[in-house]
């Protein structure tokens, strides 16, 4: 073997065979992906139309996949982007090696730079490539908008060209080539273009229908080149962003005023209503997705263990679409390992979760939990962990001495944690009235809630609470019945304690209660309430 062969081998001998070997397992096997999109509940053309996530499993032949890296330049007029990019880089380069080792085809795609790579093979092979008879109007031209986008609201402002940096650094142009840690091969699978109609004629010739996108940035070059998401997902092309290996150009400090990372995933919320849908590394890699060093979260840890109400369906919906978009909290969803027989005691995952978690949002029904699960959950609360309880958590673990030997119930758990007293209910029908407890209305959970508002299940039966207990919001149903507490706070220890007995799902169609449920995760987390509404931002893609 010639020493220029081993060079060009050592790379692949070297690359650990534990995030990608199984890649190179079976060229034939193609790519297995989860796409994640998001599809408004109900068909009109509002912006208020409300949105459910949801996840499509499909198998693409390597053949016909290709993989694009954006503008992954070299440097960056921003010192943060240019430093984001070198950290994604090795992530991208593991991306391009499995794919390429398939059979994929590979496009680099550093916008600008294209003199530098006026000799090289797969600079060539991108130019002599036919012009395709099939080529799209504009597919030569950026792309600002597309009429699906047109339904929604631009999550940021992204006026000040986005740089996060403090001081903002000075504007310019350094990109001269592609970062050197994405290997660009003299390979039949490699090409080199940042030209709409190469690219889309290389496709052409190739049968490529399926298309990865990765690099940067996502709310400017990755959305809106020649060869960017909006002109492939309109020309028909099976195109998806690798959500994790992308990076917004965002200021912290403008419209909406969430972290940078919260506006990369505002972007990609944005992307996956209107744009086309996103998928993980890992469904190429496996193992986690990537994510950025300085990308640390709140972590919360949600239980479901109740059919009843549906939470298993809403909490989930309410999580991607406000916890994670709005408030970058980093969410682990536990569930119940079944809802009948002795799986319904069972939460898969529960102490491990547990374990690395900030908060516990519990939403059980009369489970009794292994000894050890419910040691966990104890533990939260003595190390001064909060809590936030929904609906049948009043009796989550109260199963009426129903249950295995090795489980557990907590009987004490409404009275001692959540400082209520659950003794039933008011039957189904009548619409609860809620309104602020007296002296309430000034509390950061309560004061950007339009009270009264209407509450759809059953009242909830709570009254007296303890006295350690303070009421933020009383309901009222018709027939002379006395208010009821249907959301308030106590404190267990040093444990913060948020309790609503809100939360039927239909409750969750109501943006009054789905703005009590997230200011009462914030409060307990000790984060800010929201305070700017989310209004339309000025477009500016352009750079």
């Amino acid at each position: 073997m010639t020493r220029r062969i081993m060079v060009a081998l050592l790379p692949c001998l070297v690359l650990s065979s534990l995030s990608i070997g199984a890649a190179y397992a079976d060229e034939a096997a193609g790519f297995s992906v989860t796409k994640r999109a998001r599809l408004a509940s109900k068909d009109d053309e509002s912006k208020s139309a409300t949105w459910k996530v949801t996840e499509t499993r499909e198998t693409w032949a390597a053949k016909e996949t290709a993989v694009i890296v954006c503008d992954m330049w070299n440097a960056h007029w921003c010192r943060g982007a240019t430093e984001r990019t070198g950290e994604v880089a090795p992530r991208i380069n593991d991306i391009v090696r499995a794919a390429r080792a398939k059979g994929a085809t590979i496009v680099h795609a550093p916008s600008g730079c294209m003199n530098s790579y006026k000799d090289h093979p797969s600079r060539k092979r991108a130019q002599s490539t036919p012009r395709s008879k099939n080529l799209p109007k504009d597919i030569g031209k950026w792309c600002h908008v597309i009429p699906e986008e047109k339904r929604g609201v631009y999550p940021i402002d992204q006026a000040d060209g986005g740089c996060d940096c403090t001081p903002k650094c000075p504007g310019g142009g350094p990109w001269r080539r592609q970062i050197d840690t994405i290997g660009i091969e003299d390979s039949p699978n490699d090409f080199i273009s940042d030209n709409g109609e190469e690219i889309w004629s290389i496709f052409e010739a190739r049968g490529v229908k399926n298309v990865f996108l990765c690099g940067v940035h996502t709310n400017m070059c990755v959305l809106g080149r020649p060869f960017g998401l909006r002109q492939l997902a309109r020309n028909g092309k099976n195109v998806v962003l690798l959500r994790d290996l992308t990076d917004t150009m965002y200021n912290s400090r403008s419209w909406p005023f969430v972290s940078h990372f919260q506006g990369t995933d505002l972007i990609i919320e944005h992307i996956e209503k209107h744009v086309c849908p996103t998928v993980t590394s890992a469904d190429v890699l496996g193992g986690k997705p990537f994510r950025f060093r300085e990308d640390v979260r709140k972590r919360v840890t949600i239980v479901l263990a109740e059919k009843l109400y549906k939470t298993d369906t809403t909490l989930p919906i309410f999580t991607d679409g406000t916890l994670r978009a709005l408030d970058g909290l980093d969410v682990d969803i536990v569930r119940a390992k079944s809802h009948s027989g002795e799986g319904r005691h069972v939460v898969t995952g529960l102490a491990k979760s547990l374990a690395k978690s900030d908060l516990l949002v519990l939403s059980m029904r009369r489970r009794a939990l292994p000894e050890k699960d419910l040691a966990a959950i104890k533990k939260h609360l003595a190390d001064g962990k909060p809590i936030v309880a929904l609906r049948t958590s009043s009796h989550a673990f109260d199963t009426r001495g129903k249950h295995a030997k090795g489980h557990a119930e907590w009987k004490e758990f409404d009275a001692k944690v959540l400082g209520g007293n659950y003794t039933g209910h008011y039957k189904d029908g009548p619409v609860t009235a809620v309104s602020a407890a007296k002296g309430a209305e000034g509390h950061p959970i309560v004061r950007s809630l339009k009270l009264p508002f209407d509450g759809i299940g059953s009242l909830y039966k709570a009254a007296p609470l303890a006295k350690t207990a303070t009421p933020l919001l009383y309901g009222t149903i018709p027939g002379g019945h006395d208010p009821e507490p249907v959301a308030w706070l106590h404190q267990y220890g040093k444990a913060r304690v948020f309790y609503t007995s809100l939360g039927h799902a239909k409750d969750f169609e109501n943006e009054q209660f789905v703005s009590l449920l997230r200011n009462g995760i914030l409060w307990a987390l000790g984060k800010p309430m929201p305070t700017k509404d989310r209004k339309p931002a000025p477009r500016s893609e352009d750079r």
